[in-house]
């Protein structure tokens, strides 16, 4: 029996040592956790009344983590003084809010933390978790809700700060460019916004796309929506926003010498058509031009001849704003004649354009050569754009072609008499079955209007000014996915135009068509464009 017993006992014992050794490296330590943290305690309490401490605590059942607290976290009413929430960077059971600014009286708060709170091991997100208090004796529970578009673009910025202003004795109408809202929210993936825990009033209804997010409206980086007429609190109304880009107000920032006869003038807005005036005592056979700089808020003010001189003074005049300046003037190198080519596809309908470095003063017709790849010399012909100092130069073209640009010397003459060497370019044209051709048909439109083909990124491709409700064709599209929108100008200036919060104008109805549209290389397509009334 003894002899048994111990038998059985080394074949329990060898067993286990055979699982174990069969089993190593293969447990899974059990199912995965896919719970996410709990709330065990908050001091004090969440939704408590008559607030008036400086530290929450919200503690959980496991560690948790703070991820890209800053981005997520929203405190409506948002506070002058940040609040501190820790942990940071670590892992703890209890969150901590340090308040440092004073409180406004009867006033209710809420913390949203987004989607910044999960648990440390698996990442489980505790998600759109709220910690509110009120500094009254009531906890505030009204709401307003709405969506937010674009006033020009097919899509919509993520997450845009939505924002009410109370109308009060102390609101004015300039409040959105120096005080932080009243209440806050931010739009979520859909564009749809609420704002919650509000207070029975008045309101000043606005959104923001920030560059630097602070709630406070930056023109020269931000995008603003607004209701123009305020909102009442309680409410039904599910409100529409329309976010645009304004354009910038002008301002004159300041001038400077870039070469040995340039002085360049830098600005903010429109101001292309600055007047700028010499105020200097300049020689007898002075002269000047002014030329815009490509792709730069800047007017290059250009003279001759060279004189000595320390400074120059100016006076810079637009509309009722008007500039004094004072440049000082240097031994600078000078500008060299350099052109190039603004044409990368030639399409039959497409003139060819070249750019010059310094502001030319003639061009000569007779000196300028256009063949084609049967050697034939076609007829061109060119003028001249003072303002940008584009050379734009016209000629027949037929489909899968190959042209030689010839300028010989002399074909242009610059503002300092310098003439050009000989200039070769080359340019070819394809087949016209290598594009596609779209007709759009209008329905319930609104003349006049401009018609529009945008790519993926809102880039126009084409644009038409449609003047009545015939067909609007678009010939020589290249193939791809593109959008159709219809911009409704409602004061006929053939542009669209932007609002103006200030002013209290919105911008320009913009209609996009509910399908992309798809152009084929040698298909004509027709697309029917029915706008909302």
């Amino acid at each position: 029996m003894g002899k048994k017993l111990a038998n059985l006992g080394f074949f329990i014992v060898v067993s286990l040592i055979l699982s174990q050794c069969a089993n190593r490296g293969t447990t899974t330590g059990g199912d995965k956790d896919e719970t996410p943290p709990v709330i065990v305690k908050s001091s004090p309490k969440n939704f408590s009344i008559n607030f008036d401490a400086q530290e929450i605590e919200i503690q959980f059942d496991e560690y948790v983590k703070l991820k890209n607290i800053q981005k997520q976290l929203i405190i409506s009413p948002p506070m002058n003084i940040e609040p501190e929430i820790t942990p940071v960077g670590i892992a703890s059971k209890v969150i901590t809010i340090k308040i440092f600014d004073t409180l406004q009286p009867n006033t209710t708060y809420a913390f949203n933390f987004g989607e910044s709170i999960s648990d440390n091991n698996e990442g489980n997100l505790f998600p759109y978790y709220k910690y509110v208090f009120s500094t009254g004796n009531y906890i505030d529970s009204l709401s307003v809700s709405g969506i937010v578009s674009d006033a020009l673009n097919k899509d919509v910025d993520e997450r845009v700060a939505v924002l009410l202003y109370e109308v009060d004795s102390s609101f004015y109408d300039s409040i959105v460019y120096n005080q932080k809202p009243k209440y806050v929210a931010v739009t979520d993936s859909s564009s749809v916004f609420s704002l919650e825990n509000i207070k029975k009033g008045s309101y000043l209804l606005t959104a923001l796309k920030e560059d630097s997010p602070n709630y406070t409206y930056q023109q020269k980086t931000d995008k603003i929506a607004y209701r123009k007429q305020f909102i009442t609190v309680p409410s039904d109304t599910a409100y529409v926003l329309r976010l645009f880009k304004e354009s910038i107000d002008y301002s004159f920032k300041r001038a400077r010498q870039a070469s040995q006869n340039k002085i360049a003038f830098g600005y903010e807005g429109e101001g292309e058509s600055m007047l700028i005036k010499m105020l200097s005592d300049v020689p007898d056979d002075f002269s000047s031009v002014i030329t815009k700089e490509i792709d730069k808020d800047t007017l290059n003010y250009w003279y001759r001849p060279t004189f000595e001189v320390d400074s120059l003074i100016f006076e810079v005049v637009r509309a009722h704003f008007i500039d004094t300046v004072v440049v000082r003037i240097k031994d600078f190198k000078s500008d060299s004649l350099v052109f190039k080519s603004l044409t990368s596809n030639l399409k039959l309908k497409d003139p060819y354009i070249v750019s010059a470095t310094i502001p030319l003063e003639k061009v000569n017709q007779s000196k300028v050569q256009v063949i084609n790849k049967d050697s034939v010399f076609l007829k061109t012909t060119m003028f001249l754009d003072s303002m940008t100092n584009n050379v734009v130069l016209n000629f027949d073209k037929t489909e899968k072609n190959s042209y030689k640009i010839q300028f010989l010397p002399g074909a242009f003459i610059d503002f300092f008499g310098a003439e050009n060497d000989t200039i070769n370019y080359n340019a070819t044209t394809k087949f016209q079955s290598d594009y596609g051709n779209v007709r759009v048909n209008i329905g319930n439109g609104v003349y006049p209007m401009i018609i529009q083909i945008t790519n993926a990124k809102g880039v126009v491709v084409e644009s038409f000014f449609a003047k009545d409700s015939s067909p609007v064709d678009f010939k020589d599209v290249s193939p791809g996915i593109y959008f159709l929108r219809a911009i409704f100008d409602s004061d006929k200036n053939g542009l669209y135009d932007t609002g103006d919060y200030l002013s209290k104008v919105q911008p320009e109805r913009v209609s996009y068509a509910s399908e992309p549209i798809e152009v084929r290389a040698g298909w004509d397509t027709i697309e029917e464009f029915v706008l909302d009334n």
